[in-house]
């Protein structure tokens, strides 16, 4: 389960409303599946079909500090889950949370890719 408290989603949809016509991506700061900040990346593709997540490199040192990383990214018309892409390119977020929001929809969801298995995570 990943919890997303309202403010954390408010600036996934803030930061997905002005990367349109692209992909947003950033880091989802958790700590006991909690949602406790996001960390807006950089699509280095600059695509509203894919992302290329850049981010501040001193954000990945969270996890020694007890904190987990969840990739999150929009989509613009797709629905909130894992495209064809997002599973060939899952890369280093195999097995980790992985949070989408979609524009159309105005819905976020959690999913775990792993092995091409895509599994959905209760999201409150």
């Amino acid at each position: 389960m990943v919890v997303v408290p309202a403010q954390v989603r408010e600036q996934l949809v803030a930061h997905s409303r002005e990367e349109d016509p692209n992909e947003a991506c950033g880091l989802v700061v958790l700590r006991g599946g909690v949602a406790e900040r996001y960390e807006r990346g950089r699509n280095a593709a600059a695509s509203p079909y894919r992302f290329e997540l850049e981010v501040d490199p001193d954000l990945w040192f969270l996890e020694d500090d007890g904190y987990e990383l969840a990739v999150f990214h929009s989509h613009l018309s797709a629905p909130p889950r894992p495209s064809r892409t997002d599973v060939e390119n899952i890369g280093l977020w195999e097995g980790k949370p992985y949070l989408i929001y979609s524009l159309r929809e105005d819905a976020l969801s959690a999913w775990t890719i792993d092995g091409g298995k895509i599994e959905e995570l209760q999201l409150k």
